[in-house]
């Protein structure tokens, strides 16, 4: 059986921003900034034998939910944004880009033709 890939992300524009670049079936669940002991024991269960990545804002929240994720996922992929650019949702497509390249992930071309 495949593994699917799944990237977690905080919020839901970096949800949408991730969904437009990606061209290939990847599952992206938004934590919504922050996870209850319940909300965080679903995402294992839903993740325990997939591909995850975390792709979290550069910032305190971020780097807290990170290393909160990477303690209950070991096996989780980081992809980091610059610390310039703070949020996923701020960081430009070109980074995107390459962040998710780096990583083996298929890029939709025809979102990219439109920068």
């Amino acid at each position: 059986m495949d593994r699917q890939k799944v990237i977690i992300v905080e919020g839901k524009s970096d949800k949408a921003k991730l969904e437009k670049l990606l061209d290939e079936p990847v599952k992206i669940v938004s934590t919504n900034g922050t996870l209850s002991s319940e909300k965080l024991e679903e995402l294992i269960m839903l993740v325990e034998h997939e591909d995850v990545y975390i792709l979290v804002d550069a910032d305190e929240p971020g780097n807290r939910l990170r290393r909160q994720l990477k303690r209950e996922i070991p096996h989780a992929r980081d992809l980091y944004t610059r610390k310039i650019y703070r949020e996923v949702a701020a960081t430009p497509i070109e980074h995107l880009v390459k962040i998710l390249s780096d990583a083996h992930f298929e890029i939709n071309p025809d979102y990219l033709l439109e920068w």
